[in-house]
């Protein structure tokens, strides 16, 4: 029996289905949070502006990632999935949270129309302007999978690669995550099992994703239920949890500061309202600071605070919001019915209803390009040097990849905002990253790193082969340097 034993462990450790030997671990926790919309600027600022802030203490134990760059797109979901997966937008096969498939069914069909929306935010919910969006997610405003029986199709499920949640879940540990739309269900990982907790506050409700003190009730509902857990309980306090060895959550606050009251100049002077989100954040990483000391968990817990992306423009003079319905008519009229989907923001991701039509729509559009605000479209080629994507190959594929000129955003010239994010620019890219431990030694990189580092580093840090993330294997990703964590 001992014998049988030691042959199953053996066969365990070396799947990389359970950590390390005893003791190789450098933390027994990580805790990844999000600030979504921090710049690396907006980190050095706070930082030198208030050397008593809870990041200033953190930078002191910790290391600052001076070029850190998230995906391309900067969109919030292949930004957090790079996060947990290890893996680019090629390899996760997440373009954006909004966007299109060649080969699903709309919701409610009966999947004999091919080509669907796979829209994955508040638009699935039952109810958008419920805090608890009315239950969570409407399986009838799902797509359908024709090539599954026309089964709907989840978050979760249309995820390609695993997650850390699934390592740690697969090793008999414990992952939890806390968001902003239930759609984050996406985090569960294929089997749908990668979570022990989730909860996520609907940040679309009462519109609370347009106002900066609205946000940080949402973000302070959150803070509240990571507490919890930090105390062994789920987000409620009902149920009693491990401690999750790998959990976190996401902050809404800076960004909705960024989008609405904005900078004051290019030099990353905050707006009133968007300091006051930095410092409520700030405030907020204090309590859950003082929660993790409390539970005798601090030393033992890798903080690595990051951004799924930052905002554009920063500068208020480069604003210039031209309504999407100009760019998407422009294609009808390079091509009738051209166009199959459209995701706009701070960048154009076209879906063709040809992609033979590709070059032809691209050379209209590129015709018109100030008119249409217009910098770069990527085509054919360059979308599988620049993204290792093809598609002709893969039904998620944009065939056009529109990078705006600086501070353009399609949106209604009515609308509000100020900035947006999901483009190319430094100011959507040039993300915060701080790793903060007991044993690491304080200073910056200067290196250029990817935000997909993250992955392997989380489970460098519990002991765990990072190999078995499947977009760690196929992308080569390594972790962050400078940490010396356990080989």
């Amino acid at each position: 029996m001992r014998m049988f034993r030691c042959a199953v462990g053996a066969a365990l450790a070396a799947t990389g289905l359970m950590g390390s030997p005893a003791g190789a671990a450098s933390y027994r926790h990580v805790l990844l949070i999000s600030i979504d919309g921090l710049h690396q600027a907006d980190l050095k600022r706070f930082i030198d502006a208030n050397g008593r802030s809870v990041l200033a203490q953190l930078a002191g134990r910790g290391k600052i990632y001076e070029n850190a760059q998230t995906t391309r797109p900067s969109d919030s979901f292949p930004g957090m999935l790079a996060m947990v997966t290890g893996g680019t937008p090629s390899a996760t096969g997440i373009y954006y949270d909004a966007s299109w498939d060649r080969a699903l069914s709309p919701a409610g069909s009966d999947c004999t129309k091919i080509g669907a929306s796979a829209d994955f935010d508040e638009e699935i919910d039952v109810d958008a302007e419920a805090l608890d969006a009315g239950g969570g997610i409407d399986e009838a405003k799902l797509p359908r999978d024709p090539k599954a029986g026309c089964k709907p199709v989840w978050p979760h499920a249309y995820l390609r690669s695993n997650t850390v949640f699934d390592v740690v879940t697969a090793a008999g540990l414990t992952g939890a995550w806390l968001d902003k739309h239930p759609a984050y269900d996406i985090l569960k990982g294929r089997s749908g099992t990668g979570l022990a907790d989730f909860y996520a506050p609907e940040i679309a409700a009462g519109a609370q994703d347009h106002d900066v003190r609205k946000a940080e009730a949402n973000d302070d509902l959150r803070v509240a239920a990571l507490v919890r857990e930090i105390n062994g309980l789920d987000h409620a306090g009902i149920r009693k949890i491990a401690v999750p060895a790998v959990f976190g959550m996401n902050f809404q606050a800076v960004s909705v500061g960024q989008k609405y009251a904005g900078y004051i100049d290019a030099a990353f002077t905050p707006s009133p309202d968007l300091a006051e989100g930095l410092a409520h954040t700030d405030r907020s990483l204090g309590v859950v600071v003082s929660a993790l000391k409390a539970a005798g968990l601090y030393d033992g817990t890798l903080l690595i605070l990051a951004s799924k992306h930052g905002n554009s423009p920063v500068d208020p003079k480069l604003v210039r919001k031209i309504d999407g319905k100009s760019l998407t008519k422009a294609v009808d009229e390079a091509v009738k019915g051209g166009l199959a989907h459209a995701t706009l923001d701070d960048v154009g991701l076209l879906w063709l209803t040809d992609g033979a039509q590709s070059k032809t729509i691209a050379d209209a559009l590129m015709a018109r390009k100030d008119e249409l605000g217009i910098g770069h479209i990527y085509q054919g080629p360059e979308l599988k040097r620049l993204w290792g994507a093809d598609p002709a190959a893969d039904s998620r594929v944009p065939d056009l990849f529109v990078e705006t000129q600086p501070g353009v955003i399609y949106t209604k010239p009515t609308n509000a905002k100020i900035a947006e994010h999901g483009g190319f620019s430094a100011d959507d890219t040039h993300v915060a990253i701080l790793v903060s431990g007991a044993r690491i030694t304080p200073g910056t990189v200067r290196d250029p790193i990817e935000i997909r580092q993250v992955a392997p580093t989380i489970l460098r840090a519990l002991g765990m082969d990072p190999n078995r993330l499947d977009a760690v294997r196929a992308q080569h990703t390594k972790a962050l340097p400078g940490l010396d964590l356990a080989k």
